[in-house]
């Protein structure tokens, strides 16, 4: 139930109207946490925006167990796939108990808010009245209305629900409800001018404020608290609140009645009349933004400007960069009255005369910054696919473009909250006056941008100055107008007709490099977008002492909507004494960088295509193709009889007469013995024809395996076990199963998912279990050494997910419509079942089999 704590007046409302635009650029956020305002903005003249996404809080949904957001979809024409009729009326009554609890507090709101309206109304015909007739009206308009409809509307609502029948109907109550909306027009109308009245009253009269301060609302009858108290400001605000509530569980009740249930076509309207209702209140909202016309100098330019995560006073704000050609300006955007003008509020500045890079042993000094729990931003990615899952069913069934802008805008606040944790490569600069700066990047590639942009305008002959504080105004005011970055980079501030990127897997040839003046140790690495970040992906063997490094090596790089590959050259640095020991400092020299967009219609080709790519005097010569995430699903069941890569594990185990095939084994143990503290191992691409060739000699069962193994690349033996489970002919938590796993790891509460995961894990055939629980072990020893190697559970997880358990080729045609819905639909649920596993306590065979828990569904 929803607590009655005084929360002032929530954020929803106010900066649905503040951004009612939704423009979702840099204007929107600062990072200076998610809100600032409380409260309407000052001088605005708005009402306010009432929110139509379908949103469920935690006790309107009852699908919603862990408290966050839950996504209602728009009403299906029947019940989802694979639900019974029956547990479909369970879930209505389960959505009507909790509407009703919470339809029980706001009915006790009203009262409490009605309470002094009497006495108050009794004192204005006396000589000494606390408030006159008219703000008494003015303060509680409607009041007693919105309290008799609701009234009424629960006292014939609660007997249904508490003597439930499978069959009972209900559908007329909210119709009902629906059509009463109206007197919910006339107090929005008025709310602001109630607020502003209550305000001034309580300034003027010390009687009404401490009426106003301190309203007693009852508790629920089954409550032990029986009065909390509760401010008028705060209870005015709950039938802005409570506007929404009707409609948002109107979907979920639509979501769990059959079609043919009298109801249905009841609940249908009233969601009609709902939607209509709310849509011609937003209707009434205008925000104008105007941008500032503060002229620029006459010698000072703009040369580069960006989005950066600055670290201040211990946590992560956005930034917005702006490099002149004599100063830098960090700033962000300062949050303003609707309709005004927005401009940017200088933070701090540096003249470039007086900036510097600190060096390696300063930067040891620093406080370090620890990076952000991985499984947090996995959730964050989680929340986004299904925003966009979302988002693409309303456009496919043609929903309200408004219901679209909603969904957007929640895909925006978790994608901004990705963007901004996500980075930690850092990037410190230091005034020589002074105070030091620490902003964290995603990527090198970036850091490396903004430090030669900056020595570059140093080589000029620059002079230190302070800027006077009308100075600083008008350069500040010049920024709004200047900007070449005018959106956060995140896929929300894309347009509709933009590339959603590539899903699937990238090969990459890195073949060879020129232009070295010198001979030196030579390595390329490779990155790409992801989440609006970049991620590296890959790195080649160092080539040693030569000018002109013949790499020849191939990498398979996972896409997650990327649009861009970055290749960056880098001279290794073997000279111990020159190692940082901040962690995500890489010290080795950038030789060159550079970044091709990745065009579907070049990559999408079956044959190589190869590139040259130039970079400070520097060409990399290297080739790509790319294969889609649904063609990489197809598995050719394998018609040989010998081998191992492609034949089924119960033929490869009874073949060799082990519980666990042989190659499994051995690449463990070669792991375990020489990788588990190699950084990225799992995650970094092994070189391809590496790979090959030990999948090779693993087929023909070469006696010389072990050899090969001791002097292969660690890198290439990860990818080689990642190779054998992604080509057995069905995964191996089996195809049969996959529907059972996405369902089970969906269970809200802890028992029954517990009770159904292990059962599910019974259930496979035997080879696979004994390999499952080996592979567990193993996985679980790597995340053991994360401070060293940087995989974590969920990283492991990450990795593993998709190539132990993904849908059949059946079940993918039947519930997906694109490559982007195959990323987004499942594979963070296949993240999720098999992180469910490695963060359980230990799982035995013996124990499994020997148990015999009791699951209700047959799998």
């Amino acid at each position: 139930m929803e607590p009655l704590s005084h929360r002032g007046l929530p954020r929803l409302s106010w900066i649905d109207t503040l951004y009612s635009n939704f423009s979702y650029g840099a204007d929107d956020y600062d990072g200076e946490g998610n809100e600032e305002q409380k409260g309407p903005p000052e001088g605005s003249e708005t009402m306010p925006y009432i929110d139509e996404s379908p949103t469920m809080s935690p006790q309107l949904s009852a699908r919603s167990q862990g408290g966050g957001d839950s996504i209602s979809p728009t009403p299906p024409e029947g019940l989802a796939p694979g639900v019974e009729a029956g547990k479909g009326l369970e879930m209505r009554k389960l959505v009507l108990s909790g509407f009703l609890a919470s339809e029980e507090i706001y009915i006790n709101q009203l009262e409490a808010l009605l309470l002094p309206m009497k006495p108050l109304k009794a004192t204005a015909t006396t000589s000494q009245p606390v408030l006159t007739i008219q703000q008494i009206e003015t303060i509680f308009y409607k009041i007693q209305d919105i309290y008799e409809i609701h009234k009424e509307f629960y006292d014939n609502l609660c007997p249904k629900v508490q003597q439930w029948d499978s069959q009972v109907t209900m559908g007329h109550l909210f119709q009902k409800l629906a059509s009463q909306l109206g007197v919910y027009k006339a107090f929005v109308d008025n709310y602001k001018v109630a607020l502003e009245t209550a305000e001034k009253c309580s300034q003027s009269n010390n009687q009404f404020q401490k009426i106003s301060e301190e309203l007693k609302v009852k508790g629920p009858k089954d409550s032990k608290d029986s009065h909390t108290s509760v401010t008028m400001e705060a209870l005015l605000y709950k039938p802005i609140d409570r506007v929404t509530r009707s409609t948002l569980v109107l979907h979920d009740l639509l979501k769990h009645t059959p079609v043919d249930h009298p109801d249905y076509p009841l609940l249908q309207d009233a969601l009609r009349i709902s939607q209509n209702f709310l849509s011609s209140i937003n209707e009434d909202i205008d925000p104008r933004r105007t941008a500032v016309t503060t002229p620029k100098g006459e010698t000072r330019q703009l040369v580069k400007d960006g989005f950066l995560v600055e670290v201040s006073e211990g946590s992560r704000k956005l930034r917005h960069v702006f490099l002149f050609t004599d100063v830098l300006l960090c700033a962000k955007l300062k949050k303003t009255s609707a309709g005004k003008h927005q401009q940017y509020d200088c933070k701090w500045y540096i003249p470039l005369a007086d900036l510097v890079f600190p060096s390696p042993e300063e930067s040891e000094a620093s406080p370090q910054v620890h990076p952000f729990p991985d499984h947090e931003l996995e959730d964050m990615k989680m929340k986004i696919s299904a925003l966009k899952s979302e988002i693409q069913k309303e456009k496919a069934n043609k929903g309200q473009s408004r219901a679209i802008e909603r969904l957007k805008k929640k895909m925006f606040e978790n994608e901004f909250l990705l963007l901004l944790n996500s980075p930690t490569i850092p990037f410190r600069i230091h005034n020589r006056n002074g105070k030091s700066y620490l902003f964290l990047l995603s990527s090198d590639y970036e850091r490396s941008e903004w430090r030669e942009a900056i020595q570059k305008l140093q080589k000029k002959d620059l002079q230190a100055f302070v800027l006077s504080s009308v100075e600083l105004q008008v350069l500040t005011g010049s920024c709004f107008k200047l900007r070449t970055v005018h959106n956060i980079p995140v896929t929300s501030n894309k347009d509709d007709d933009e590339s959603p990127g590539l899903y699937g897997f990238l090969h990459v040839i890195v073949h060879s490099a020129k232009g070295f003046k010198q001979s030196a140790n030579l390595y390329c690495t490779l990155e790409v977008d992801s989440f609006g970040y970049f991620v590296s992906k890959a790195k080649t063997r160092v080539f040693r002492d030569t000018a002109e490094p013949k790499w020849d090596e191939e990498f398979e790089i996972e896409l997650e909507g990327s649009q861009s590959l970055r290749i960056l050259c880098y001279e290794k640095c073997y000279d111990k004494t020159k190692v940082n020991k901040d962690n995500n400092e890489i010290v080795d020299k950038i030789m060159g960088k550079g970044q091709i967009q990745l065009d579907p219609q070049t990559v999408e080709t079956k044959n190589w295509h190869t590139d040259v790519i130039e970079m400070n005097g520097i060409k990399v010569e290297f080739s790509m193709k790319f294969t889609s995430r649904d063609m990489s699903l197809k598995r050719t069941p394998s018609k040989k009889q010998t081998g191992v890569f492609g034949v089924k594990i119960s033929v490869v185990t009874k073949r060799e007469r082990s519980k666990v095939p042989y190659i499994v084994r051995q690449c463990v143990e070669e792991v375990e013995k020489r990788g588990i503290e190699e950084v990225g191992i799992y995650r970094i691409s092994g070189v391809a024809t590496d790979i090959q060739a030990l999948k090779a000699v693993f087929d023909a069962n070469n006696k010389d395996i072990l050899l090969m193994l001791s002097d292969m690349d660690i890198n290439a033996i990860a990818g080689t076990l990642k190779l054998y489970f992604r080509e057995l002919p069905e995964p191996l938590l089996t195809d049969r199963l996959y529907p059972a796993f996405m369902e089970g790891i969906a269970l809200s509460d802890p028992a029954a998912k517990e009770n159904c995961m292990m059962h599910l894990l019974r259930s496979l055939p035997d080879p696979n279990l004994i390999t499952f629980l080996f592979l567990l072990e193993h996985l679980k020893r790597v995340a053991e050494k994360e401070p060293i190697n940087k995989m974590s559970l969920h990283n492991l997880a990450t990795v593993f997910g998709p190539t132990l358990l993904r849908p059949s080729e059946v079940e993918s045609k039947a519930h997906l419509t694109s490559a982007a819905d195959i990323w987004s639909h499942d594979v963070m649920a296949q993240v999720q079942v098999l992180l469910y596993y490695l963060q359980h306590p230990p799982i035995s065979f013996a124990d499994l089999k020997r148990n015999t828990l009791y699951f209700s569904t047959d799998v």
